[in-house]
């Protein structure tokens, strides 16, 4: 969502860690169900987001990219070394994972994630959010002498956005019954999904979908053809992909049935 403003946060990681640990201290400690500790999960880092939102989008550009992923590195540290409560670098093990481990009700699970932040990306899509932030990004300028709270808005997708993030942690935890900072805080959870938006297209809810699927079946049919030099036909893959389509698969699809 942010992103649709022109801003680029770097804090996915971040705040599905903050979101991760959150669900399993609250489960460990309070003996809550599962899905209470992973909505737990979703609160803290929405109000996290919320209160950091208030101070850090005032900044613009890659100046906030570098804040967003410098915080993230700091959540990170403070949980390695708060042994006591996070477990530090071995982290935190639950008694077992969700549903007793059974696999389709973990798959029922992740889809209703899934649908449920599809759903909340058309409900924005078609709500006075977009179009403030497709103004905040098209003139900033403009946008504030037409009546816009930019801080408003922005502050909003980004709290809302960091709550998915810390719910879709949450529920990593307990599909998996383990969390430590390393798994957490991957910069593979970074990158994954920034790529998949970009190669997808940005500018609407399908195009992450499309970039998700054509990067996920890519990378698992290379990885059965060429199980040791698959990422670097990945690699090469995604940057051809983005300089013929700087617009993504479904940005440059739109454009060119609009120009034909």
């Amino acid at each position: 969502m942010v992103v649709r403003s022109g801003q680029l946060p770097l804090s996915i990681a971040g705040f599905f860690g903050l979101g991760g640990y959150a669900t399993v201290l609250s489960f460990l400690n309070w003996r809550i169900h599962p899905l209470l500790s992973m909505a737990f999960g979703f609160l803290v880092a929405f109000v996290v987001a919320l209160m950091l939102g208030l101070i850090i989008l005032r900044i613009r550009g890659l100046y906030f990219a570098i804040i967003t992923l410098a915080l993230s590195e700091i959540v990170r540290v403070v949980v390695r070394n708060w042994a006591s409560l996070t477990g530090g670098p071995h982290g935190r093990v639950l008694p077992s994972a969700i549903f007793g481990g059974d696999f389709a009700k973990t798959y029922w699970l992740v889809l209703g994630i899934a649908l449920l932040t599809i759903a909340l990306s058309r409900i924005f899509e078609k709500s006075r959010i977009h179009l403030a932030l497709t103004s905040i990004r098209n003139n900033e300028v403009l946008a504030r002498s037409s009546g816009i709270d930019v801080l408003k808005y922005l502050v909003l997708a980004f709290s809302i956005t960091a709550g998915i993030q810390g719910l879709v942690g949450g529920a990593y935890v307990h599909i998996y019954a383990f969390i430590s900072p390393d798994a957490a805080f991957s910069p593979h959870l970074l990158l994954v999904p920034v790529t998949t938006a970009v190669v997808g297209g940005m500018g609407n809810t399908l195009g992450p979908i499309v970039g998700a699927v054509f990067l996920g079946v890519a990378a698992e049919y290379l990885k059965l053809q060429m199980p040791y030099g698959h990422l670097l036909i990945y690699g090469v893959m995604v940057v051809v992909v983005i300089l013929l389509m700087p617009k993504g698969i479904v940005g440059t699809i739109q454009a060119r049935l609009k120009g034909g």
